[in-house]
């Protein structure tokens, strides 16, 4: 199906006047939805399989290390390829993916080995596909809507990352462990109809070759460490992700060791995550007006700590539920005020490419601190290991203080950010 989304006249439904936006929403809110429920099911069944925090934490590396490997090479590959094509072919591999790491899962063949390698390969299948996602935007509304339709995306991945762990946990429970990757191959199946369904206009102009492409990358490169502005938020970065990163590594411990829960509590407990990440987009709008962007990190540092620390004392629901709620909200703030600080930072030529060297930084920072404090668990415990990323956090603060990060002159249109960031 054709559409011409700039022809149309304005209507009160916004983007979701254009059909073509909203179907591909719905398509790609359960694909979402679908990641989110084979990440938490990946995390809890290593649980299962062993419960080493090392090897816990491992899938969060697994799941994370691709972004910070393909972040740089994904967002320019997207300009030498016809993006709906290549996305059919990428969610194929997903369903195809998935539908074999259930049924190994049903005929009890799953070993840590084979789980972590499969959430690496859809990690980097994921890092390919999300650029190419990001570009189809623009092409199923009016650029009148645009700023509508962005928004819209990120409710909808603020909703699947709300409704997919909870899912997950009671698909575990119900009806056994291989059933969340499958309900996730039936989920993507939706957006490989959506893309059959739509037809995208023609890419206009001549694409990258592999010699462009490269001169591109590294002049981005050379730009980024030169950029002394985009240095001191990339230094505020690693002041803060990789000792952040020690509970969305951990939490599966947290459940099942901690709270002596099951699968469904963890669920539950992602879910919250996400539900303060929506409440934390609210409340940083409240300390934009009172706070320079330096002190809204600082406080959202100190927020992250005081939920480390709550996990690592928590014995009850009540208590988890809290550290939860407050990890979500904080991690908006601090990401959502170090994003528009990297924007501001760079200009509009390069911008794309500096973007993508500070997720690069984002996702490695996740990377590195998922690894060292599942080690540092498996060696000092898990209480431990949360009590010292958070006193890491904070002393990191005073530490990267004299790295101011970019302050607010202009306004810039920020996407609103998950309790993980989104590729």
């Amino acid at each position: 199906m054709t559409s011409n989304p700039i022809a149309r006249p304005k209507s009160s439904l916004g983007a979701f006047s254009h059909t073509p936006f909203a179907v591909m929403w719905v398509a790609t809110t359960f694909s979402l939805t679908g990641l989110a429920i084979s990440d938490t099911s990946s995390a809890w069944l290593m649980t299962t399989l062993n419960p080493d925090p090392r090897a816990v934490s491992l899938v969060q590396v697994a799941s994370s290390l691709p972004m910070f490997l393909c972040t740089l090479p994904a967002g320019a590959l997207v300009d030498m390829v016809e993006a709906r094509r290549f996305l059919i072919t990428l969610e194929t591999l997903v369903v195809l993916l998935m539908g074999l790491l259930g049924a190994v899962i049903f005929f009890n063949r799953l070993t840590p080995i084979y789980l972590l390698s499969t959430n690496f390969i859809l990690g980097i299948i994921w890092s390919l596909a999300s650029p190419a996602w990001l570009s189809t935007t623009p092409l199923l509304v009016a650029p009148r809507d645009l700023a509508g339709a962005n928004a819209a995306n990120g409710v909808g991945y603020n909703l699947s990352r709300a409704v997919g762990p909870a899912v997950a946990g009671l698909a575990i429970a119900k009806l056994g462990a291989c059933s969340p990757y499958w309900l996730f191959a039936a989920a993507d199946m939706l957006s490989i109809a959506a893309l059959i369904w739509w037809r995208s206009p023609k890419k206009s102009g001549s694409s990258l070759t592999g010699q462009r492409l490269n001169c591109a990358m590294r002049i981005g490169l050379r730009h980024g460490f030169k950029n002394r502005l985009l240095q001191a938020t990339m230094i505020r970065t690693v002041a803060v992700y990789p000792f952040a990163a020690a509970y969305l590594a951990l939490l599966p411990l947290i459940a099942r060791h901690q709270l002596t829960h099951g699968p469904a509590i963890y669920g539950v407990l992602l879910a919250i995550v996400s539900v303060g990440a929506v409440l934390g987009s609210v409340v940083l709008a409240w300390m934009q007006k009172r706070l320079d962007a330096n002190s809204v990190v600082a406080v959202g540092t100190c927020g992250l700590a005081i939920a480390l620390v709550l996990f690592g004392l928590a014995d009850d629901f009540v208590m988890a539920g809290s550290a939860a709620l407050i990890a979500g909200a904080a991690w908006t703030v601090v990401l959502s005020e170090l994003y528009v600080s990297a924007q501001l930072a760079l200009p509009d030529w390069v911008r794309g490419r500096g973007l993508s060297i500070f997720l690069t930084v984002i996702f490695g920072s996740i990377t590195f601190g998922s690894a060292l404090w599942g080690w540092i668990a498996a060696k000092a415990g898990l209480e431990a290991a949360l009590f010292a990323a958070a006193a890491g956090a904070l002393l990191a603060i005073p530490l990267s203080w004299r790295w101011k990060l970019r302050s607010r002159e202009i306004e810039v249109s920020v996407p609103r950010v998950g309790a993980q960031p989104v590729a």
